[in-house]
């Protein structure tokens, strides 16, 4: 193994240790709620179409979310373009 291939190798798994012990953080005190993001606005992963962050085409997509306060999803209104309104949902939205 040549100096480079070590160099990378270490700096790998220094990035590969930092992003899992930071990922848990991210998420602690949050939940996925569906149903209450604008387009291009979605976190990463989410259901359906969108495979990850920002992928997501209309606003408030039901295979679409975002992260929140914990327990704060379910009294998250967003106004439809037809102007109803819903709340959030802490699973995909059925059709």
């Amino acid at each position: 193994m040549n100096r480079r291939t070590a160099g990378l190798a270490i700096a790998g798994s220094l990035l590969s240790a930092l992003a899992l012990s930071a990922a848990p953080a991210a998420a602690e005190g949050t939940e996925k709620c569906y149903g209450i993001s604008l387009a291009g606005q979605n976190d990463c992963a989410s259901a359906g179409g969108n495979s990850c962050a920002g992928t997501s085409k209309i606003d408030y997509d039901k295979a679409a979310w975002k992260l929140v306060p914990a327990g704060s999803c379910a009294t998250t209104m967003v106004t439809l373009p037809d102007g109803s309104t819903r709340a959030g949902s802490l699973e995909p939205i059925g059709s």
